[in-house]
């Protein structure tokens, strides 16, 4: 939905995903947009895929980067934790963009505006958990809330704007059909 929309106000978007074998929404856009859009292999929990990432986007300037990767992990009980998938909740979650974002600093240091954007999740607030369970994703958004506070520190005398985005409960694989939030209106209110 972020390139959808993306595209349609005129930007070049460099995507990045999992499987871009599996990325079927993306191919008809990419017919429509021609040039305008490049869909490459990323996986966020990889550092040699997100350096090839970087080296193939960063050979100019970056506006802005969105680091839209996640996963959910399984939602246990404090008694149930899985620590191997909360080790790889936390390495895609919030290692990944921290990950991403050093790579694709080069390229963003050449662009306009440099704007980094972090999708988080209300459940990674202290102060908004009154439910408990969730471990490894509210553990692991909580961490990226966290990387992103100081990145935005470190990186803020260069001019950057980093910031954080709460998609809202949207109705993606990953929140079901249930959710409240359908994903164009999510991606709307995130881009405004």
């Amino acid at each position: 939905e972020f390139v959808q929309q993306l595209l349609l106000r005129g930007d070049t978007v460099e995507a990045g995903v999992r499987s871009p074998e599996g990325a079927r929404r993306l191919e008809p856009l990419k017919q429509k947009a021609g040039n305008r859009l490049r869909i490459h292999a990323l996986d966020v929990g990889d550092d040699a895929s997100v350096r090839a990432f970087a080296t193939n986007v960063c050979t100019g300037p970056v506006d802005v980067l969105i680091n839209n990767a996640g996963v959910s992990g399984l939602w246990c009980a404090l008694g149930d934790v899985d620590y191997a998938d909360m080790a790889r909740t936390f390495t895609i979650n919030a290692l990944g963009p921290l990950r991403v974002t050093n790579a694709m600093l080069p390229g963003l240091r050449q662009g306009a505006l440099r704007r980094v954007a972090h999708v988080t999740s209300r459940m990674g607030s202290l102060a908004a958990n009154t439910d408990g369970g969730a471990y490894a994703y509210r553990m692991s958004k909580a961490a990226l809330n966290m990387a992103v506070r100081s990145m935005s520190t470190d990186l803020r005398p260069e001019g950057f704007v980093t910031v954080l985005l709460h998609p809202g409960w949207v109705q993606t694989d990953m929140g079901g059909p249930d959710a409240t939030l359908p994903a164009p209106d999510s991606v709307r209110g995130m881009l405004r």
